[in-house]
């Protein structure tokens, strides 16, 4: 068993458990866009970012390990501001359409998004205008793609 402290609570798991699935053993939500367990474990969001003692940068809940005596702060002023810069790059290349998107409402970005207050985008809008592959059997809306690399983690498995 590994022993550390996530948000001044004690916490004892399993050795190679992710730091996001520490803090979900003791009840701590991290927030995630890429996440898919078992699946897509990328990282490629870097909304999951968490604050750890000892390590000069943010890092990624989702794909890191806990360490023996790790100090984790989930919800600092660092982790926050990084995650609220993430999903506002990610919103810059995403078609902000949501009144009309089949997924407003029960989209995880919107609820990242709102949870985070994010309100105004302060980067230019960049959308790809790029259109889906006829020839492909599903369709893929680019603009509306938030680069996770889920579909295509699922894909390959």
């Amino acid at each position: 068993m590994v022993n550390l402290i996530i948000d001044n609570r004690p916490v004892s798991v399993p050795e190679r458990t992710t730091i996001l699935n520490a803090a979900a053993s003791v009840g701590i939500h991290i927030p995630t866009l890429c996440f898919l367990k078992d699946i897509n474990e990328i990282a490629a969001c870097r909304v999951c970012v968490v604050e750890v003692e000892g390590y000069e940068r943010l890092l990624t809940a989702c794909n890191n390990p806990v360490a023996e005596g790790m100090v984790i702060h989930t919800d600092s002023h660092k982790a926050r501001i990084a995650r609220k810069a993430n999903v506002e790059l990610i919103l810059s290349q995403h078609k902000m359409n949501c009144p009309v998107c089949v997924r407003s409402g029960n989209c995880k970005l919107q609820k990242v998004a709102n949870d985070l207050n994010v309100h105004d985008i302060p980067f230019e809008t960049q959308l790809t205008g790029r259109r889906s592959d006829i020839h492909f059997p599903l369709i893929r809306e680019y603009d509306k793609c938030i680069k996770c690399m889920r579909c295509v983690q699922v894909c390959d498995k």
